[in-house]
Order: C-alpha cells, then structure tokens, then sequence
C-alpha cells in the first residue's frame, strides 16, 4: 500500500461525456444568443428603423389632411346655407315689402286719382256757373244799353188788346199752357244766341216769345218786359206755363218757362244752350201770369 493512498484526492471527479456535451450545448446556445444581443445592440439596422420612422407620420399626415378638409368642407357647406337661407328670406321679406309697397302706392293712387275727379268736376262746375253767370250778366247789359236806346219803354204791342203793365197780351189766350211746354221742350238742345228768335237759335226771351206765340199771344221782346206781363204770382204758387224771371220786375236779365214738376226750360248761356232744369240750380227771382 502506498504511503499516500490515505491523502484524498484534491481532484475534482470527472463528468461523463455526455454530461459534458449537455453543457457545451447550452453554454454554446447562451454565447450565441449574447453575441446575437450583443451585435444588435452594438450594429442596429437602419432599414426596420427607417420604415417605423418614415411609414407612420406619412400615414398621420394624410389622414390628419383628411380629416381637416373635410371639417372644412363641412364648415364651409353650412356657412353657405345660412347664406342661402338668410338671402332668401332677405328675398321673401323684399316681395313681400314690394306687394305690401304697391298695394299702398295703389290705393294712394286711387283715392288721389278721385280726389282729382271730385276736384274737377267741382272745378267744372264752377266754372259752367260762371258762365251762365257771365252769359246773363252779359244779356242783362245789351237789353239794358237797348232799353236805354228807346226811351226806357217797352215796345207797343200789335193790334188792340188789354194792357198788363208793360207787356201787352194782344190776342186771347187759344189752346193750353202745354203747347207753349211743348214747344218749349222740342228745342231743347239748340243753341243760344244773343238776340236770336228762332227757329235754330234762341236767347232766354226769344224762346219764351216763341213758346206763347204758339198759344196766340204775343210778348214784347225783351226779358224786362217780359216781367212785367201778366200779373205777378208767387213762387210757391206756380202753375206750369208761368213767365220765371231773374232780376228785379221790369229790368230782369233772364226769364224761362215753368214747366212744372218744380221745373223750367230756358235758352240759358251760349255753353249750354236751351236746356230744362230744376229751379233749385238756379232759383229765380219771381214769376209772372199770362195765361
């Protein structure tokens, strides 16, 4: 026996080879993978990074575009339809300012348009007053400067007969107080002339001539003595076929004939010629009887 086999061994035991295969392989396996971690680490690749870095803003900024276009649009759209909308009730409000505007200037227009009417023909008649004003002024001055002329006396009356005042009935009275109506009444519509006794124009005496010539008597010519035939009646006593005269008895301007139904027909003025008219036109101032 050895004089050293009762030192142990500082030796380690050995491992079997296929123990030692195991830990080769995984010790093996470990390295590789540090050296992979470590060559990432070390040496990083520049294309992964590349396309994480590049790709995903592109992708943000077109769908950020996107998005902001269309809020945009979106925006835009409906501020032109609260234009739209506020022209056209801007419009509506116009219309219907402008039917309510011309209704209004219509009605203005109108009731200036009778306004004018009404004035007119106040104007007018006016003015056919005046003339008939004018046209008797006028008459009662020529047989005033004739009556001057011959002495200031009627006219001597044909043939015999009684006196009535100035005027002289020559004959008796024939026939009705409607036939010198009548005839009266058919010259209605021809023309006054100053002077004129017939048969296409009368003046105011002339006619009432005429109308009892048609009953057998004759009158003087004139309208002054024309009142003073007869025997003087009343205005509210008048009987169809009375002598109407205007002015003062025995220098009147103006006679016609009552042709009842208050009344008279008388050649009047040159504007309007012999007409027939109520008495409240144109009231005159007394009434004589002949018949």
């Amino acid at each position: 026996m050895s004089h050293t086999a009762h030192i142990p061994s500082h030796r380690k035991p050995r491992r079997s080879a296929s123990k030692l295969a195991v830990r080769a392989g995984v010790a093996g396996g470990v390295l590789s993978t540090l050296a992979m971690a470590g060559t990432a680490s070390a040496s990083p690749s520049a294309e992964p990074v590349a396309e994480t870095t590049l790709e995903m803003p592109v992708l943000d900024l077109d769908l950020g575009t996107e998005v902001s276009t269309a809020v945009t649009t979106a925006a835009e759209n409906t501020r032109l339809a609260a234009v739209e909308a506020a022209v056209e009730g801007e419009l509506n409000a116009l219309e219907e300012s402008a039917r309510t505007g011309a209704a209004a200037e219509a009605k203005k227009a109108k009731e200036d348009a009778t306004k004018a009417a009404e004035a007119k023909a106040k104007q007018e008649a006016d003015r056919k007053a005046a003339a008939e004003r004018a046209g008797r002024s006028a008459e009662r001055e020529t047989l005033t400067n004739a009556s001057a002329s011959n002495g200031g006396s009627g006219s001597t009356a044909k043939g015999s007969g009684s006196s009535l005042g100035s005027g002289t009935v020559t004959a008796p009275a024939t026939g009705s107080a409607s036939a010198a109506i009548n005839f009266a009444r058919n010259q209605i519509g021809k023309a006054y002339v100053l002077g004129a006794t017939g048969p296409s124009a009368y003046d105011c005496s002339g006619l009432v001539q005429a109308a009892y010539r048609q009953l057998g008597i004759s009158l003087d010519r004139t309208s002054q003595d024309q009142s003073l035939a007869g025997r003087s009646v009343s205005l509210s006593n008048l009987q169809p076929g009375d002598i109407l005269y205007w002015g003062a008895k025995g220098s009147a301007y103006h006679v016609a004939i009552y042709s009842g139904g208050g009344k008279f027909i008388g050649a009047q003025n040159p504007r309007t010629g012999i007409v027939e008219r109520q008495m409240s036109y144109d009231m005159p101032t007394g009434a004589v009887r002949v018949l």
